[in-house]
């Protein structure tokens, strides 16, 4: 993209003045043809995007998918699975690449036509035919917050991980559940360091024995495993971090071994060992929706 400036020249105590008067991008088309839709340099047809569980139970099912032949079942599974905006079955409920595209696309060049990114309004309808190209050809694509949020949201949520803080206090604790669940709704990934929470072998200042980072990650964990990201069947990600030199790290390296321990105990008892099978042995045990991470100092490496 070239950016380009329009100047008027102005004349002052007999010198000539530059103004600008208006900045934005040139967009030189390299993809695509003035005048032609990318979709329509595609072939097209229609398919049944369809998702099996572990027992082979459909799960999910969609017919007439419309989608370009160079597309592999298997982006045409999770496009329309994950990122098809409206209930199954519904009026509403998009059916082709074309409105998914065209839907984040129109939403994007409109954004950009309302804060002056674009010299022109031909360079804006070059860059919406340059990004459609790119996304129907699969040369990009973007990450699933964007796809499930642009032009639905009025505010779309379009980062896919956030980092977020927690101090050792209650409201703290509770706020950083509240702010994940809310990232998991529209479809992102959230990570925190729990290391600032006291150790479960700490007092409290009024009295009795503090719960530790790990007791309250079985709250988090919770959280992740029944809120859809995006509102979809997909688990919301997630990353828990505890500092090496936590009093609790011990506790925290083995938490995911012990919660196996019990899963492989409830499925010899007869459980269904499946992977989110509501009621089975694993929806049962806590931290199966979080990658736990211990983070090392310099020091600790030497050590090693």
């Amino acid at each position: 993209m070239i950016e380009r400036e329009s100047v008027i020249g102005q004349r002052r105590n007999g010198k000539a003045a530059r103004r600008v008067v208006k900045k934005g991008l040139s967009v030189p088309r390299y993809f695509s043809t003035k005048g032609v839709d990318p979709a329509e340099e595609l072939a097209w047809e229609l398919r049944t995007a369809g998702i099996a569980g572990e027992s082979g139970k459909a799960i999910f099912e969609q017919k007439d998918v419309e989608v370009p032949k160079t597309w592999s079942a298997l982006a045409t599974n999770v496009v329309a699975s994950k990122y098809f905006r409206g209930a199954l079955g519904s009026p509403q409920r998009e059916r082709s690449v074309r409105q998914l595209v065209g839907r984040v696309v129109r939403a994007i060049g409109a954004w950009g036509r309302k804060d002056g990114y674009f010299a022109t309004d031909d360079d804006a309808i070059a860059f919406e035919a340059e990004l459609s190209h790119l996304l129907y050809r699969q040369k990009m694509s973007f990450n699933s917050p964007v796809w499930f949020n642009v032009g639905v949201e009025e505010h779309p949520q379009c980062s896919a991980c956030f980092i977020n803080a927690v101090d050792d206090s209650m409201d703290s604790i509770l706020r950083l559940a509240h702010t994940e669940g809310m990232l998991f709704k529209y479809g992102s990934g959230a990570g925190s360091n729990l290391s600032k929470i006291r150790s479960s072998k700490e007092k409290l200042s009024g009295g009795g024995e503090a719960s530790g980072p790990v007791s309250f990650m079985r709250g988090f964990d919770a959280f992740a495993g029944v809120i859809k990201s995006g509102g979809k069947t997909r688990r919301a990600a997630k990353m828990v971090i505890l500092d090496a030199d936590h009093p609790d790290i011990e506790e925290f390296v083995e938490s995911k071994a012990t919660e196996e321990r019990k899963a492989w105990a409830l499925i010899e008892a007869g459980y269904d060992g499946g992977f989110n099978v509501r009621g089975g042995a694993y929806d049962s045990v806590f931290f199966q929706n979080a990658n736990h991470s211990v983070r090392v100092t310099d020091a600790f490496m030497r050590a090693v």
